[in-house]
C-alpha cells in the first residue's frame, strides 16, 4: 500500500481524488496547499504525488514541483490541470513531472498514472531558471499533447533528435521548442534546409570555409556548426542531403569535430537537431540513406501528427493566427474549418486564415471568405460529428458529442454496457441512466442484466470535476 500525496486547493476535488486513491488500494493524504503539501513531505513517507497545477498564494503547482524536484529522495509527481497549454505542459515535463494530466480525470487513467508512477524512479533534476512560452506551439490535442511532454522530457539532455512529419506540420516550430525550452536557449538556435541548398555548397554551408580554398572563398567563413556553437543546429528536410554529406555529418556527430572545406579540424558544442518528411527506413531499404545515420539521428524521435487528426486544434490555431489582425471567425466559418481534410497541415491553414483577413473588410470572417474546395473528400467519416456541431448553445453541442461517444463506445464493445461505461471511464449506473436519456437502450431494454465486470465504482466527471 503506497501514500499518495494529493494537493489542490478545491475540498470537493481533493475528496473525490481521496475516494478513489483509496478505492484503489492506497492510502490518500491531501494537502489544500503548496505549503501544506511541503510540510508533508518533510514529516510522511510519500510514495507519489497528484499535484493541481493552478493554487492560490505564492506556491503554485509549477513552484512546488520545482522544489519537490529538487529533493534528494524526491517522488514521482503528476501534474494535474483543467487549464492545459502547451508552455505548461512542457514546463511541467522539463522540470521532472512524470506526466501532465487534464481534468477530468476516468478512474482507469487515474489508476494507470498511479501504478506507473509507483513503478518508476526518476532522477532529480532541479532546475531554476523557468523560460516563457513557446508562442508558436499551439495545440492541446492528445497527439500534441504526447510531442509536448516529450519536448519537456528531452530538452535538456544531449541526445539527437529526429523530428518527423508531413510537409506543413510545424516541424520546425517543434525544433524551436526544444531549443527555447533547454539550458542552451542563451546560444544560438541555426536552422538549415537541406533541400534548399546545392550539394556542392553544402558542405561550406555546414562546416565553412577558409580564404583560398575554393574559386570564390575571398575570406574565411564559419559554417552553420561554429556559427551554432554552445546552441542548437536544426537540420531540416535531412532525407534530402546527398549521400557524400551524409557521411560527412555521421562523422560530426561521432566525434564533435568539424573541418571546413581547407581547413584543420576544430571541436564544436551543438545539440543537433534533424527533420523530415519524408519515410527515412524506407530511403534506407532502397540504399537511398545511410543506415548508420539513421540510427544517429533517431535517437530520439517525435511524429508530429497530421492536422486532420488534430480536430481540437483547429480552430485555436486558426485564431492563433487571426491574433491582432482584430477579425475573427463565425460559427459557420469554424465549422467549414473543421470539415476541411487539411493536405497542407499547419501550412495550409495559416494560408487561408491570413488570405482571409487579408481579404475580408468586416471584422467577421464568415465560411464563404475561406476559399475552401467545396468537394474535397474528408477523411473524417464514420462516427465523426458533422460539420455543423457546433450549431446552438453550448449544453447542446456538449450533448450531441456525448450521445457520439456513448454510440461509439457501445459499437466498439458489440453493446456490453459495462465495457462502454469502463471505455468512457465514468460510473455504470451514470452510463445507463445517459443511455435512457438519449433513448439508446431500445423500448424496455433491461440495463440492470448487463453483466458488470470489473468497473469501479467512482464516476470520473464526479471525482475530478475542472477546478
Amino acid at each position: 500500500m503506497a501514500t499518495i500525496l494529493i494537493v489542490d486547493d478545491d475540498p470537493a476535488l481533493r475528496e473525490g481524488l481521496a475516494e478513489t486513491v483509496a478505492d484503489l488500494g492506497h492510502t490518500p493524504l491531501p494537502a489544500a496547499s503548496g505549503s501544506e503539501a511541503l510540510a508533508r513531505l518533510q514529516d510522511s513517507v510519500i510514495s507519489a504525488v497528484l499535484l493541481d497545477l493552478r493554487m492560490p498564494g505564492d506556491l503554485d503547482g509549477m513552484s512546488v514541483l520545482e522544489r519537490i524536484c529538487a529533493l534528494s529522495d524526491r517522488p514521482p509527481v503528476t501534474v494535474l490541470t483543467a487549464f492545459a497549454s502547451p508552455a505548461n505542459t512542457i514546463e511541467a515535463m522539463r522540470l521532472g513531472a512524470h506526466d501532465h494530466l487534464t481534468k477530468p480525470i476516468g478512474r482507469a487513467d487515474l489508476a494507470a498514472v498511479l501504478d506507473a508512477m509507483l513503478r518508476t524512479v526518476r532522477a532529480a533534476d532541479a532546475v531554476t531558471d523557468i523560460p516563457a512560452g513557446h508562442p508558436g506551439l499551439v495545440g492541446s490535442s492528445e497527439g500534441m499533447r504526447r510531442v509536448q511532454k516529450t519536448i519537456g522530457l528531452v530538452a535538456d539532455i544531449a541526445s539527437t533528435v529526429l523530428i518527423q512529419g508531413e510537409t506543413g506540420t510545424g516541424k520546425e516550430e517543434v525544433a524551436r521548442a526544444l531549443h527555447a525550452f533547454s539550458r542552451r536557449r542563451g546560444r544560438p538556435f541555426v536552422p538549415v534546409n537541406c533541400a534548399a541548398i546545392p550539394g556542392d555548397l553544402l558542405e561550406s554551408e555546414l562546416f565553412g570555409h577558409v580564404r583560398g580554398a575554393f574559386g570564390g572563398a575571398a575570406a574565411d567563413r564559419a559554417g552553420a556548426f561554429h556559427r551554432a556553437e554552445g546552441g542548437t543546429l536544426f537540420l531540416d528536410e535531412i532525407g534530402d542531403m546527398p549521400a557524400t554529406m551524409q557521411a560527412k555529418i555521421l562523422r560530426v556527430i561521432q566525434d564533435c569535430v568539424v573541418t571546413p572545406v581547407g581547413g584543420s579540424p576544430t571541436r564544436v558544442d551543438v545539440r543537433l537537431l534533424a527533420a523530415t518528411h519524408r519515410d527515412l527506413p524506407g530511403l534506407v531499404a532502397e540504399g537511398r540513406f545511410r543506415a548508420d545515420l539513421y540510427y544517429r539521428l533517431n535517437v530520439v524521435p517525435i511524429m508530429l501528427p497530421p492536422l486532420r487528426e488534430r480536430l481540437a486544434d483547429i480552430v485555436p490555431l486558426a485564431e492563433h493566427f487571426l491574433a491582432g489582425s482584430g477579425k475573427r471567425l463565425d460559427r459557420g466559418a469554424a465549422s467549414c474549418l473543421l470539415a476541411h481534410d487539411w493536405p497542407g497541415n499547419v501550412r495550409e491553414l495559416r494560408n487561408v486564415v491570413e488570405r482571409a483577413a487579408v481579404l475580408v473588410r468586416g471584422g467577421v470572417i464568415a465560411a464563404g471568405d475561406l476559399d475552401l474546395p467545396a468537394d474535397r473528400p474528408d477523411r473524417r467519416t464514420g462516427d465523426a460529428p458533422p460539420a455543423d456541431w457546433l450549431s446552438g448553445d453550448l449544453p447542446n453541442a456538449v450533448a450531441r458529442l456525448e450521445r457520439a461517444m456513448i454510440v461509439a463506445a457501445l459499437r466498439e464493445t458489440d453493446g456490453n454496457r459495462a465495457g462502454a461505461a469502463r471505455r468512457l471511464g465514468i460510473q455504470r449506473q451514470l452510463l445507463y441512466a445517459k443511455i435512457e436519456r438519449y433513448g439508446l437502450g431500445g423500448p424496455g431494454a433491461d440495463l440492470s442484466a448487463e453483466a458488470t465486470g470489473d468497473v469501479g465504482n467512482s464516476d470520473a466527471p464526479r471525482d475530478l470535476d475542472p477546478d
